[in-house]
């Protein structure tokens, strides 16, 4: 038998195994490919705004990702070889040359990653219209790519990983000469290092994750800590405590755990309990490193993809909370198509400079009849009757915790007058970029009011966010100095939708090949030690313990695995998106909540794929 012959046997034989290995790589092989494609694709040159912005952002998450990709292959590959150290060892006894043999695993190693490199760049081709298609819709455009090839995105991707896989199969090739003949038979026996649990690590780790949450749930404005570690320095520090925590939590925290479970008789004596406790003490002390390394993976995933996600939900709302007339300038009015038009009033604004303890501001005073007509016209319930000497402050971009609320407070103006400020709102009937900050009065105080007096056109459209046809009608009319005051709501949504629908579409498909390598990780390692426990399970199976039984405790040891950095990592995600949340002050609860769940059920098939694999290999051994 040649050496080419048996290496492909040997891949044959050990497809299954690889199967989910080589799908994540061609998976990630698709996603980069697609990446680059899009950075060269003329279609999205075309979208102006947005083209320098997309490239740049498809550029970052490129790098990002063939890094993840590194580590993953370094990871994975390790694992295969500890699996094949007895094979080797038995190649060697049967007098193959160890040069040979190095031979026949750098050629396995190199025609896995060359055929997952060709299917990932051949999916990626046929791929690409499709996530070009996704792309372009996240970004609210409605124009469709057309399919090209792109040859400086195959010579990238295939430059690129040719190196990738040339270094792990010079890995597979320099394991036979790392270990003695005696060694690679006892490979499956060398566990990994065993760490020694102790109560100081745990009560250590304990308290680096709460403190870990406790800094994230603060105020950054207002907490101490914050202002202590800075603003940039207190999210490194935070994060660097976390991943502290989290490895004293698997190194120490759930030995006790296990441990006291198995000392709770009432619990351990039942079934094969007791076994499968036992088990899952020896797995997760010896696997604190990875099942650590998933758990940070997993909250970064989720955090990055629940935080874009949320921003995407709340990409209108933003936009409204701004701007809640469809168009506004300053000036006169225009001509354009009076189709799907609600209302369209010109109104008569005065600029007011106002003197108060902090600066000179410039406001906007708006009288108490036109607010009241506009606020009808909006659907909004408040109508205001404002007294002489009184006023009501609108100001959509107050936030509480670094603006000041000037309720109660008289503002007093430039040319000696003032006004005593009843109430504030954060709900205005002009568009902020127009308007600004709004103080409002009766009539008769607005007439008697000196100021600059300007005309405001507001128009507002049905179905405002499919109106950029109008908007560039308008525009292109206006003045040079109405331009810089005119304001559109579809306009600002489709800029606010081009950029977090492409860091949407970056970061989910970046969240799914992390989701496939960590999932792969796990399933590897599961599988490496199901074949060492496979003469454990043969026992059972002699002294009457039946398939259903074996298949429930096979099920709850990888379930503890699966689910143990799955409920830390979501853990983590939810007090960083808490801080984010508070960050840019929106509620993100449900699209979180929804990319939790799909998250999740991803990462559930990779448990149903892995416990099946389990269990057939201990069966194996019966």
């Amino acid at each position: 038998m040649t050496l080419f012959s048996l290496a492909r046997k040997n891949i044959q034989r050990n497809l299954s195994n690889y199967f989910l290995y080589i799908a994540s790589m061609v998976f990630s092989i698709v996603i980069y490919f697609t990446f680059v494609t899009l950075k060269y694709n003329d279609d999205l040159s075309a979208l102006k705004q947005s083209s320098q912005q997309i490239k740049g952002l498809m550029s970052a998450s490129s790098v990002v990702l063939l890094f993840f990709i590194v580590i993953f292959m370094a990871y994975s590959n390790s694992f295969f070889m500890k699996k094949r150290k007895k094979e080797v060892a038995l190649y060697s006894l049967l007098g193959v040359r160890k040069q040979k043999i190095g031979l026949m695993l750098f050629f396995e190693n190199l025609v896995i990653g060359l055929v997952s490199l060709v299917f990932g760049i051949l999916l990626g081709f046929f791929m690409s219209q499709g996530l070009l298609m996704i792309l372009v819709r996240l970004m609210g455009y409605e124009v469709v790519g057309s399919l090209t090839f792109s040859m400086e995105a195959l010579i990238n991707t295939t430059g690129i990983f040719t190196l990738l896989f040339l270094f792990t199969s010079l890995q597979g090739y320099r394991v036979i000469y790392q270990f003695k003949l005696i060694d690679l038979f006892h490979a499956d026996k060398q566990g990994e290092q065993i760490p020694r649990a102790s109560l100081v690590a745990a009560l250590l780790g304990t308290v680096f994750i709460a403190f870990g949450y406790y800094t994230a749930a603060s105020d950054m404005f207002t907490s101490k800590i914050w202002r202590f570690f800075t603003v940039l320095g207190t999210p490194l520090m935070v994060i660097g405590v976390t991943i502290a925590g989290t490895y004293l939590l698997f190194h120490s925290v759930s030995v006790f755990v296990l441990t006291a479970l198995k000392k709770a008789t009432s619990w351990s004596w039942k079934g094969l309990n007791l076994i499968g406790v036992s088990q899952l003490l020896y797995r997760i002390r010896a696997n604190a490193k990875s099942l650590s390394i998933i758990a940070i993976l997993s909250a970064t995933t989720i955090t990055a993809g629940g935080g874009v996600f949320g921003m995407y939900y709340n990409a209108e709302a933003s936009v409204r909370q701004m701007l809640p007339n469809t168009f506004m300038w300053k000036g006169e009015t225009v001509e354009f198509s009076q189709k799907d038009v609600l209302y369209n009033e010109a109104l008569a604004v005065k600029n007011l400079s106002v003197d108060n303890e902090f600066s000179f501001f410039e406001y906007t005073l708006l009288k108490e009849s036109d607010y009241n007509r506009l606020a009808k016209l909006q659907g909004k319930d408040k109508e205001l009757h404002i007294a002489d000497g009184s006023t009501v402050l609108l100001d959509a971009a107050y936030d509480e915790r670094f603006s000041h609320d000037f309720t109660g407070e008289d503002f007093k103006l430039q040319n000696g007058g003032s006004f005593h400020v009843e109430k504030m709102y954060t709900e205005s009937v002009l568009n902020f970029i127009a308007a600004g900050t709004v103080l409002i009065v009766n009539d008769q105080e607005f007439k008697a009011t000196d100021g600059d007096e300007i005309m405001m056109q507001v128009v507002g459209l049905d179905n405002d966010l499919k109106q950029q046809d109008v908007s560039k009608d308008i525009y292109q009319q206006l003045s040079t100095e109405q331009q810089e005051s005119f304001s559109s709501v579809p306009q600002s949504y489709e800029d606010s939708l081009a950029t977090v629908g492409a860091l949407l579409f970056v970061g989910s498909f970046l969240g799914l090949v992390f989701l496939a390598a960590t999932g792969s990780i796990i399933y590897f390692k599961i599988l490496t030690e199901a074949e060492e426990d496979q003469a454990k399970y043969a026992i059972l199976n002699k002294i009457g313990v039946n398939s259903k039984q074996i298949l429930k405790t096979v099920a709850g040891q990888v379930a503890v695995i699966f689910c143990a950095p799955l409920i830390v990592g979501i853990a983590h995600s939810v007090f960083a998106l808490l801080a984010f949340s508070q960050l840019f002050n929106m509620n993100i609860t449900k699209p979180v909540i929804l990319w939790m769940i799909a998250y999740s059920a991803i990462y559930f098939i990779y448990y149903i794929f892995t416990v099946r694999s389990f269990y057939k290999i201990v069966r194996q051994g019966n």
